[in-house]
């Protein structure tokens, strides 16, 4: 992947992934009623704020490119990247503590 690009990889999946944490947040308030008590929608809210700050750091990358004639990676898009990937260990472990009903 041509890494002048990333950013615009990022912001759209950064949105998705935002939208997979509120679905699974709402999804475990629901089951909270037939399993109890869980602290995993306070993960998944949790990862979905890591993913908020990858998708702004991303358009501030892709609005500093526009302005500036520099090629390659700015500092946003590296931040906005550490951030994506971050937020998908968050919610992967999240996901497999949940599974194995260690939270």
């Amino acid at each position: 992947m041509d890494r002048e690009k990333l950013s615009r990889h990022i912001l759209p999946n950064s949105a998705t992934m935002i939208g997979v944490c509120v679905t699974a947040v709402g999804l475990v308030k629901v089951a909270e009623g037939h399993l109890g008590p869980s602290s995993v929608d306070n993960y998944c809210a949790l990862a979905g704020v890591i993913f908020l700050a990858s998708a702004f750091c991303s358009y501030l990358s892709l609005r500093a490119k526009e302005r500036s004639n520099v090629e390659g990676p700015n500092v946003w898009e590296r931040i906005a990247d550490f951030c994506f990937m971050l937020g998908l260990l968050a919610l992967t472990v999240t996901m497999v503590l949940f599974a194995y009903e260690m939270i």
